[in-house]
């Protein structure tokens, strides 16, 4: 009979079991005057998108990651931030895959392209976290039944060059965040107010929103 009451009861702890994630803010954040450049001559942009994912201590190099694999919205996070510049004429973009080594077809389109348009934005997203962080945290977390809160973090950074057509690099950004999930029995109340992938697409949505509208700002997207 008390294993079965111990049973039950560990079994509705790992039911109740839940995370809560909170998000840091911008680290490197424009802090300049905000400016719009309406009257600018419409230039073209070629967006090439790097997905970069380690877990350090495990991951002997960073990984090449689909864009879905970050966040299924990249897209449309990308479109609302792109409202940030105002003299963009025709743009592309291009998403690297770890699949592009044995592609050589899509290489050379990457390629052709960055000749065709009057700007290159290259954009690397990475996230890592620590091995040796996850694994303890898990153990702690395991011996406690959850009952101890845990947290496990993450880290962001976006890093933005922006190149002319002639291969001249004209501007170079930074930003860094932190996602802080917290794993704990009784979280299962918080957790809707802070879901992991919401917390992730807000760095997104910053890093992205926070450097175009500092490129904006300093009218680096100007026609020559």
């Amino acid at each position: 009979m008390r294993k079965v009451i111990l049973v039950s009861f560990v079994s509705l702890l790992w039911l109740l079991t839940s995370c809560a994630t909170f998000r840091s803010d911008l680290s490197g954040a424009y802090t300049g005057e905000v400016k719009r450049n309406p009257n600018t001559a419409p230039v073209s942009v070629f967006f090439v998108f790097t997905h970069v994912e380690q877990t350090i201590g495990y991951d002997a190099v960073p990984k090449l990651v689909s864009k879905n694999s970050s966040t299924h919205s990249f897209d449309e996070i990308f479109a609302d931030a792109l409202r940030e510049f105002s003299n963009t004429g025709k743009y592309a973009t291009f998403t690297e895959e770890a699949s592009d080594v044995n592609q050589p077809e899509r290489r050379a389109k990457k390629d052709s392209l960055k000749g065709q348009f009057d700007y290159t934005v290259k954009v690397r997203i990475v996230s890592e976290k620590y091995f040796s962080g996850f694994f303890l945290g898990t153990l702690f977390s395991s011996i406690s039944a959850t009952l101890l809160p845990i947290p496990f973090k993450q880290y962001y950074r976006m890093e933005t060059e922006i190149i002319t057509k002639d291969g001249k690099l004209v501007g170079k950004y930074k930003r860094n965040a932190t996602l802080s999930k917290w794993v704990e029995t009784f979280l299962i109340f918080v957790y809707p107010f802070h879901p992991e992938n919401r917390k992730r697409e807000e760095i997104y949505v910053a890093m992205l929103h926070d450097t175009f509208r500092q490129i904006e700002s300093e009218g680096v997207l100007s026609a020559k």
